[in-house]
């Protein structure tokens, strides 16, 4: 199972950026009710609104890459 999970991994980390967070978004969607504690609903509610923020103006974010630089 662990390397069909590397092999998941791997594959999804070359889509382009919207997908992969489409894929988490569903991966997230997934989980049992007992899951959903992972995320609260205010956690919840700035990622949508970071998400909708960056759907609107995909040139007002940064790579992931260049965030973990600055910190």
């Amino acid at each position: 199972m662990i390397a069909t999970r590397e092999m998941i991994v791997r594959d999804a980390l070359q889509l382009p950026e919207a997908e992969r967070a489409q894929v988490v978004q569903e991966l997230l969607d997934s989980l049992s009710p007992e899951g959903s504690d992972l995320i609260d609903d205010t956690w919840a509610a700035e990622l949508d609104r970071r998400f909708a923020s960056w759907e609107s103006d995909r040139s007002a974010g940064i790579a992931w890459s260049e965030f973990k630089q600055q910190r």
